[in-house]
Formats: structure tokens, C-alpha cells, sequence
């Protein structure tokens, strides 16, 4: 029995098509990603999914639709969630462990999400990235069997962030069904088993980030930037594209640039810079869509990948 199944989901608002026909499958014990930007209908999918909002089509959750599940299974962080701001780290995850039959201890969680430092400071006067480390906290503190998590790490500084991957990484080991929403492709490459590619309200692929990235990722590219003639490409044994700013070299293994270097110094070629990059999950985002995300979650309508990819400012 797979953990969560969803099957020709739509959700429109007015004339907006939120949600245009999806269907998945999150087996237990797995970690799954749905990536895109802003708008692309990931929250609207993760209400569809848990019950919290009505939607066309079909959803299980552990074989029962999500709003007969017993509550103490699921723990979910909404992306928009504001606790009682007067109340201190610690209490707000009691009150939410309150709410169970069981529960875990709150000083326990609050060390997992690394605000065992902080946990008697009131919500109102946490960072943006605390804030939300002690929101993950209530999400965990009935020891779930299906952890849902829309945009779990935005607004958590660069450490935080792999601090919490870590923690999510351990869940999974330990057999917990995590389903994650991101716009962050570095958090959704590490963390899935299987990554789902949303796009205005369709799933455009569904695979392992390894097995997306081979397929529609493209080509290793090594730019050297500087005034280089055009007969010093075929000395080259790659493909090679002469460009107004240089040299680009196509599928070059890391470990051959040494001698892509050591034929243009015999070449007497000077250049600016070199730069080697493998294709990532942007790059399959930017073939299958058409668009390229950026670091806040905005789409971008270009050829181009953006230029940062996104870590978060608060800790």
C-alpha cells in the first residue's frame, strides 16, 4: 500500500486552473519533491493532498481519503503559518503536542530543529529563519508516520537549512513518508527519491533527480572566456562552440580539464576565466517548462538560468 496516492486532481479559483489533472504516487518510507516556482500550484496541491481543501478527482492517504486518516499519522506544515506570537518556542510546540494522544517531548523536537537555544524566547522576537525551524517543530512533534512540508526551509539561513536536511535525511532513514514542496532544486536534489516537476498546475515529469537530469538535463559545459582564435577549437578532442566571449567545450569530464588547459597554454592562448558546470534539476525545469526559477521562488521566462540559486538571509 503506497502511503499517499492522487489521481486526476483539478482545482480551479474563479477562472484560474490551480490544478489541471494531477496524479502521483508517494510510496511509504519515501522521500518526494514537487519543484516549481511561485503559482505552479504546489500548495494547492498539498491542501488537495491532506484534506484541507476540496478539490475534483481522487486522493488517498494510507488507503482512506485524507480527511478519514487519523490525525496522529500526519504531521503538516502549511506555507502560510502564523502560531500565537506571544507564546515562547517551547510552548508553542507543547500546545501542538497537546493536541494528540501522544506525543514527543518538546525540549527533544526543539533540539532536532536546533532551537534548543532559544526555545524559552517568545515566537513574536525569533528570526524569520528560527520562526520557522520552531514552525517544523510542531509538524514533528507527533512522531508522524507522513510528514508534509510546503516550502519547509524558506527564509532559513544556508546552515540551517543543511541542518535540517540532515534531520529530514534521519526521518527517512528511520521510515518516514516525507512529501516537500520546494523552489529550492539543490534541496530537492538532495533530499527525494523522486522529484515532480509542477508547472502551471500540471505534472510535467515525475523521476529520481538522477534519472530526470540524464534524461532532459543536457550537457557538461567548460567556458573560457577570452579572445581566442578560431583554429585553437580543433585542437580540441570535444565539441566546441566559438562564441563572441570565447571557447564553450561540451561534455567535459571534470577530470579532462586539466588537459583542455594544458592544450590551450601549448595553443599560447590567454583567456579571463574558465568555468565548468554539470546539468542540475534547473536545467531539466528550464528544458521541460520554459522557465527558469529564481532564489524567491519567481518564475523567470527565459533561456537563461537565474543567476543565484537561492539561499536563504535569516537564521
Amino acid at each position: 500500500m503506497d502511503a499517499l496516492v492522487a489521481e486526476d486532481v483539478y482545482r480551479r479559483y474563479g477562472e484560474t486552473v490551480a490544478l489541471d489533472g494531477v496524479s502521483l504516487t508517494v510510496g511509504k518510507g519515501e522521500v518526494f519533491a514537487l519543484v516549481g516556482p511561485n503559482g505552479a500550484g504546489k500548495t494547492t496541491l498539498v491542501r488537495a493532498l491532506t484534506g484541507t481543501t476540496d478539490a475534483e478527482g481522487s486522493v488517498a492517504v494510507f488507503d482512506q481519503h485524507p480527511r478519514d486518516v487519523d490525525r496522529e499519522r500526519i504531521g503538516l506544515l502549511p506555507q502560510d503559518f502564523t502560531p500565537a506570537e506571544r507564546l515562547t518556542a517551547r510552548e508553542l510546540v507543547e500546545y501542538y503536542g497537546g493536541l494528540y494522544d501522544e506525543s514527543r517531548d518538546a525540549n527533544s523536537v526543539l533540539a532536532d530543529v536546533g532551537m534548543e537555544e532559544d526555545a524559552d524566547t517568545h515566537y513574536e522576537n525569533l528570526s524569520g529563519g528560527q520562526q520557522r525551524r520552531t514552525c517544523v517543530a510542531t509538524a514533528l512533534v507527533n512522531d508522524p508516520d507522513l510528514l508534509v512540508l510546503d516550502e519547509p526551509t524558506t527564509g532559513i539561513d544556508p546552515a540551517g537549512r543543511r541542518a535540517l536536511w540532515r534531520l529530514l535525511e534521519n526521518l527517512a532513514e528511520e521510515g518516514t513518508t516525507i512529501c516537500l514542496t520546494t523552489h529550492y532544486m539543490e534541496e530537492a536534489e538532495r533530499l527525494a527519491d523522486r522529484v515532480g516537476l509542477l508547472a502551471d498546475g500540471q505534472l510535467v515529469a515525475v523521476d529520481s533527480p538522477a534519472a530526470l537530469i540524464e534524461t532532459h538535463g543536457g550537457e557538461s559545459l567548460l567556458r573560457i572566456e577570452g579572445d581566442i582564435e578560431d583554429g585553437v577549437a580543433e585542437r580540441l578532442d570535444y565539441p566546441t562552440e566559438v562564441t563572441s566571449h570565447g571557447l564553450t567545450v561540451k561534455n567535459v569530464p571534470p577530470e579532462a580539464i586539466g588537459t583542455v588547459v594544458e592544450t590551450l597554454s601549448a595553443a599560447g592562448v590567454t583567456y579571463e576565466s574558465l568555468t565548468w558546470t554539470d546539468p542540475d534539476l534547473e536545467d531539466v525545469y528550464l528544458e521541460l517548462t520554459g522557465q527558469a526559477v529564481t532564489a524567491s521562488g519567481e518564475s523567470l521566462e527565459s533561456g537563461d538560468k537565474p543567476l543565484v540559486t537561492g539561499e536563504g538571509v535569516s537564521s
